[in-house]
C-alpha cells in the first residue's frame, strides 16, 4: 500500500508527477513582465505607431497628374523626397502661424503656472478655510471639455449677448471687441488659462503635500515668516513640479487648435490657419492635399520634440549644478 508522500508523486491516473525544474520556474518568472505588455505593445503600435509611420510616409509623397487628370491612370502617387518639407518651410502661412502660437504661448505659459503657483500656496497654507471646496472650484473649468469651454467663452465675448458688455454698456464705460486684433490673443490665452490652471495647481500642490512638517517647524523656530516659507521653502522645494507643468504647457501651447477653431465661426479675425495644427486641418481636410499636412505635421511634431528635449536636457543640467553645490 503508498504512503501519503508516494501519493503526492504520482498523477491522477497513477502515473509520475514531473515537478518543474528549477530553471524552467526562472524562466516563466521572467517572460510574466513581457507578457502583460504584449497588450499594451499592441495598442501602441496599432494606434500610436502605424499612424506616425503612415504619415512619414505620405511625407516623402505626392501625387502626378498626367493630363487633364480624367481616367483611371491619369493620377499617380509618386516619390517626391524632400519636396513637401521644403514647402512647409517656406510657407509664409505656416510661419505665420507659428509666430501667433508663440506670442500666445507667451502669455498663456507664465500667466496659468504663476497663477497655479499662487493658488497651490494659498490652499497649502494654514489659515485657509474650506480647502476641499475651493481646490475642487479651482480645478472644476479642467474637466470641462475644450471645446465648450471655448463656446461658452466666445459668446461672452459677444457684444449682442456677452452680459458683460450689457453692464459695461449701462455704465457708460468702454466695450472692447476681444474678437479682433491684438485683444483677440488675450480672448485665446484666458480660455486656455481658466481651462488648464486646476490641473496645474493640482500637480504643484500634491507636490507640496509631500514636504515633511519638519522642515516648515524648523523654518517656523528660527523666526521665518509664512511670505519666507513659501519662496525660500516651498516654491524651491516643488521646483521638479513647476518644471513637469512647465514641460506640459509648452507641448499644449504648440498644439493649440481647439479654442481658435471653435472662436473662428464669431469673428473674421480668426482664418483657417491661424495655428499650425489649424493650418494641418485644412491642407488635410480642406483643400485635401494629405501629403504636404503630412510633411507639416511631422515638422510640428519634430519641433516639438526639440523644443521639449532641449528644455528638459537645460533644466536637468541645472538641477546637476545645485547639485553639486
Amino acid at each position: 500500500m503508498k504512503t501519503a508522500a508516494h501519493r503526492g508523486s504520482y498523477g491522477v491516473e497513477g502515473a509520475p508527477y514531473a515537478h518543474p525544474s528549477p530553471s524552467a520556474t526562472v524562466e516563466r518568472a521572467r517572460s510574466a513582465p513581457y507578457l502583460f505588455l504584449v497588450p499594451a505593445t499592441i495598442l501602441f503600435a496599432l494606434f500610436f505607431a502605424l499612424p506616425i509611420g503612415y504619415a512619414l510616409w505620405l511625407s516623402f509623397h505626392k501625387v502626378k497628374v498626367s493630363g487633364l487628370g480624367l481616367g483611371s491612370g491619369a493620377r499617380k502617387e509618386v516619390w517626391a523626397g524632400l519636396e513637401n518639407y521644403t514647402a512647409a518651410l517656406t510657407d509664409s502661412e505656416l510661419l505665420d502661424g507659428a509666430l501667433r502660437v508663440l506670442g500666445y504661448g507667451c502669455i498663456v505659459v507664465p500667466v496659468m503656472l504663476g497663477l497655479a503657483l499662487l493658488f497651490a500656496l494659498m490652499l497649502d497654507s494654514d489659515k485657509v478655510r474650506l480647502s476641499p471646496f475651493t481646490r475642487l472650484a479651482i480645478f472644476l473649468p479642467y474637466a470641462i471639455p475644450g471645446v465648450v469651454a471655448a463656446l461658452l467663452w466666445g459668446f461672452l465675448y459677444l457684444p449682442d449677448v456677452s452680459p458683460f458688455y450689457f453692464v459695461l454698456e449701462r455704465l457708460g464705460l468702454p466695450q472692447p471687441d476681444l474678437l479682433d486684433g491684438g485683444p483677440l490673443y488675450l480672448a485665446l490665452s484666458n480660455i486656455a488659462v481658466w481651462g488648464g490652471t486646476g490641473f496645474n495647481m493640482i500637480v504643484i500642490y500634491t507636490s507640496l503635500q509631500a514636504i515633511p512638517a519638519e522642515v516648515y517647524e524648523a523654518a517656523k523656530l528660527d523666526g521665518a515668516t509664512p511670505l519666507q516659507i513659501a519662496l525660500r521653502i516651498k516654491i524651491p522645494m516643488v521646483a521638479p513640479s513647476l518644471v513637469l507643468t512647465f514641460f506640459f504647457s509648452i507641448i499644449a501651447t504648440l498644439q493649440v487648435f481647439n479654442e481658435p477653431t471653435t472662436l473662428k465661426p464669431l469673428t473674421n479675425s480668426v482664418s483657417t490657419t491661424w495655428s499650425p495644427l489649424m493650418k494641418v486641418y485644412r491642407d488635410a481636410f480642406g483643400t485635401g492635399d494629405i501629403y504636404a499636412a503630412a510633411a507639416q505635421a511631422v515638422i510640428i511634431a519634430l519641433a516639438t520634440l526639440l523644443l521639449s528635449f532641449g528644455f528638459l536636457r537645460a533644466a536637468n543640467r541645472r538641477n546637476k549644478q545645485e547639485a553639486a553645490r
